[in-house]
């Protein structure tokens, strides 16, 4: 089926305000679960106003069957960078586009294409971020004994070190990262099959996992963290954590902030000044942010 054929496509898009369409079709030979739950297409409509973020609909049209899924701009460039809806990813990654209005769709795909530089450094600090946040989590539970829970975040932290080795060579991680990473980086694939398949203990095997990570994926905070640094050296006044958390460079990873600029402290690559009267009131004084330039 010529998918731009599909006028009435264009018809449910109209009626949305939306600025482009994109489909994805499904073989009906084959079958991918939770990426179309047995529809014969999925199509993704990309609005201006965030107010249509997450909305799904299901339809039938003669014999085809086919699911919607609209998608503000600003939602979008989100999952670009944070890689957290494999459904709208790989509509935008393998789906053809019915139409767009001014290229807006064109343009994030040769982005990621070719992997521009702001994509990257954003790709880079999320995915920092995010092992991190899986790191610090599997030492905890790890001291409390909880060693299943410790593993699971491990393995998770161990992802997040596949897909910054895979930035760091210029290729965007969206599918098959351990794929890629085995060839790339024996060293981590060889830590990645300690942790998965090795004959020591469960418990063992996450505390040899988490002292590669402290020494290995610790000592690339500085470049991991170079979006974040080049914002807090922009100005010469220190920055406020509400300033950050809300800075349209770091939204994507407003809730794990607080922790990677505490881990960047302590490293003695950013300062804190805590001289500034809080705005709650109070005897306290607020904590600030910021780099020597």
């Amino acid at each position: 089926m010529e998918l731009k054929n599909l006028a009435f496509l264009s018809g449910q898009s109209e009626e949305t305000g939306a600025v482009g369409a994109i489909a994805y079709s499904h073989p009906g030979e084959r079958f991918h679960g939770s990426l179309i739950q047995d529809f014969e297409l999925l199509v993704l409509i990309i609005c201006e106003s965030d107010e249509v973020a997450s909305k799904v609909g299901h339809y039938k049209y003669g014999d085809l069957r086919y699911q919607i899924m609209y998608a503000s701009r600003h939602e979008l460039r989100g999952s670009v960078i944070t890689g957290d809806n494999d459904n709208m990813m790989q509509c935008l990654i393998e789906g053809e586009i019915i139409w767009e209005v001014d290229g807006a769709i064109s343009a994030l795909r040769d982005e990621l294409s070719t992997f521009s530089k702001e994509l990257r450094e954003q790709k880079l600090l999320h995915e920092f971020a995010s092992f991190l946040r899986m790191y610090v989590e599997s030492k905890r539970y790890i001291q409390e004994g909880h060693v299943v829970d410790a593993y699971y975040n491990v393995l998770e932290a161990l992802g997040n070190w596949a897909r910054i080795v895979l930035i760091e060579q210029g290729i965007y991680p969206d599918h098959a990262v351990w794929t890629h990473v085995q060839s790339l980086d024996r060293a981590l694939w060889k830590l990645y099959q300690e942790l998965t398949v090795s004959s020591e203990t469960l418990e063992q095997r996450v505390e040899l996992v988490l002292l590669a990570c402290e020494f290995s994926v610790m000592s690339k905070m500085s470049e991991c963290s170079g979006l974040l640094l080049r914002v807090l050296g922009s100005r010469k006044e220190p920055w406020s954590m509400d300033e950050l958390v809300h800075h349209p460079q770091l939204r994507f990873v407003a809730k794990d902030l607080p922790l990677i600029l505490r881990k960047l402290v302590f490293r003695s690559l950013v300062k804190e000044s805590p001289g500034w009267p809080s705005l709650i009131g109070g005897e306290g004084r607020e904590i600030r942010y910021w780099i020597e330039n």
